[in-house]
């Protein structure tokens, strides 16, 4: 099954807000209903693909068919940008200036090797698309140059189990359900639980340096990667012979996070674990922001650690996005203070003993345990923020996300200053906000912190979010920050990542770029500065 065109995930699954929440959208925040319709699927006027019949061809002989090299109006507008507010906004208005020329299938390594040379050779740009769930412009790149979309999904194989050494090969276009279905056969689990889940994929999560809900016991996908194979222009990267090794620095951090601008990702071995026999949820409450973030901050530090981890400011645990599900409903404003979600997974005895010394310290820190239903209606309702989203676009409300990380002593500065650029930015321009945040993943030394906006949407909604997103952006790097933790660089967040690692840094981007793809074809704009 495709994801909707025109928004997140399964159609079905969408929910219209409640009247109550559209009164307080109006009341609260100026939001007025959107005017017109979003374009129909079959109204947009898509340009005709620019791929010429002598590349169309050289394609088709690569992957074997040209039923898999697809140029139909349809399946290029599904594969135009991600799913960003602004990607939404902009293909809900019918644009579709950067729809990709095709849609290329391959089915092994060898065709796609194929293919990037191919494309290498006539010029063509490739763009790795696994689930299309980028929200920082990771599938579109910059300029007006032909393009063809890499659509990764027939590569979707379990290629190999070891249960002795606890790992997993997997191909890039798995969906993680499916994923996790195929290991749970086997009594494993990858552990890896991002909201994007349900339809995000195994080599997208390698290429963004994606970080599961989960991450607080089961660590980051880059931190569970343990070999890769990758095609690139120039041949093939084989990486990973021992869990570690000092053989050299180590050429797998090259890849993870490199959004498909250095290689196309074609398998990824992976450790697992073995499947918990129990979980379980609770909440605890907070009087403040900062006393949950100590709480949290001591547990991650000196254990013992839970499976999730979380916290939602007081702004977000009032409106009850800490659960999705019970906004608008007679219980959605609970008492004051902070709501944090502690999830424990594994054996009952180590779950049990964890849960029980998490407590002690959780109590000592001034938390409040509110008990297991909190936890139990985040885990039912984890994936539900996107189609939340949705549902704000179609009531004429503009809402979007944006996270980073940073050490714990400079998170108080980064959570202020970050609040600040986005009321101010947003408030000057008619639209006052509503800006929540919560801590999303912890490490012993710093922790995620992931921020929600919810504005009126003004008369250009891209426009008026463009000086909001530069300000957060600019305000990130100021306070200490990391210009992304979990979302990606792609075209969004590039020129604050080349500030970020400095003009050495991005000299060092470009050289790896212009020997692996010297051609430039590889998701162009995307992650590295153009020279």
């Amino acid at each position: 099954m495709d994801m909707l065109w025109s928004g997140w995930g399964d159609p079905a699954k969408a929910a219209p807000l409640p009247d109550t929440v559209i009164g307080l959208l109006r009341d609260l925040l100026g939001v007025t209903p959107r005017a017109g319709a979003p374009a129909s699927l079959d109204a947009i006027d898509v340009p005709a693909s620019d791929l010429t019949d002598a590349v169309r061809a050289a394609l088709a002989e690569c992957v074997g068919d040209a039923a898999h090299v697809r140029t139909d109006a349809e399946s290029r507008i599904r594969h135009t940008r991600g799913k960003s507010t602004p990607d939404l906004l902009r293909i809900r208005a019918g644009e579709v200036s950067d729809v990709p020329a095709a849609v290329v299938l391959p089915a092994g390594h060898d065709e796609v090797v194929a293919v990037l040379r191919v494309c290498a050779e006539h010029g063509v740009a490739a763009v790795p698309f696994g689930g299309g769930t980028s929200v920082v412009g990771g599938l579109a790149p910059e300029g007006k140059r032909c393009f063809i979309a890499l659509d990764l999904r027939r590569l979707d194989a379990l290629l190999a189990l070891d249960e002795v050494s606890r790992t997993a090969t997997l191909q890039p276009g798995l969906r993680a359900p499916e994923c996790e279905r195929l290991l749970d056969e086997q009594g494993f689990t990858l552990g890896h639980f991002p909201q994007s889940y349900e339809w995000a994929s195994v080599g997208g999560f390698a290429a963004a340096r994606s970080s599961g809900q989960a991450s607080a016991g089961y660590g980051r996908f880059d931190e569970m990667v343990l070999g890769l194979t990758v095609a690139t222009p120039e041949g093939t990267l084989e990486l990973g012979r021992a869990p570690r090794s000092a053989a050299g620095p180590d050429l797998r951090q090259l890849i993870l996070g490199s959004e498909g601008a250095l290689g196309v990702i074609t398998s990824v071995t992976v450790r697992i674990r073995p499947r918990p026999a129990t979980k379980v949820y609770e909440g605890w409450r907070f009087p403040s922001f900062e006393a949950g973030a100590d709480a949290l901050r001591r547990l991650a530090q000196d254990g013992p650690r839970p499976t999730v981890l979380r916290l939602s400011d007081e702004t977000e645990t009032f409106i009850g996005l800490a659960q999705p599900d019970r906004i608008g409903s007679s219980q959605a404003q609970p008492p004051a203070g902070c709501m944090a979600i502690a999830g424990y997974e594994g054996t009952e005895e180590d779950t049990a003993d964890r849960r029980a010394r998490a407590r002690e310290v959780l109590l000592a820190c001034g938390g409040e345990y509110v008990g297991e239903e909190p936890g139990d209606r985040w885990a039912h309702g984890r994936y539900n923020a996107p189609y939340l989203r949705d549902a704000l676009l179609d009531a004429g409300a503009f809402a979007e996300t944006l996270e980073t990380a940073a050490f714990w002593s400079a998170l108080p500065g980064l959570y202020d200053a970050v609040r600040q650029a986005l009321t101010t930015t947003l408030t000057e321009a008619g639209t006052p906000p509503l800006v929540m945040c919560h801590i999303s993943h912890v490490y012993e030394n710093g922790a995620s912190l992931y921020f929600t906006v919810v504005s009126a949407q003004g008369d250009d909604p891209v426009a008026h979010w463009a000086p909001a997103k530069r300000a957060a952006n600019d305000a990130i790097l100021a306070s200490g920050g990391t210009i992304s933790h979990h979302h990606g660089v792609g075209t969004d967040h590039r020129d604050w990542y080349a500030e970020e690692i400095g003009p050495v840094g991005v000299r060092i981007l470009q050289a790896l770029k212009a020997e692996l793809d010297p051609a430039g074809v590889l998701n162009p704009g995307v992650l590295i500065p153009v020279r």
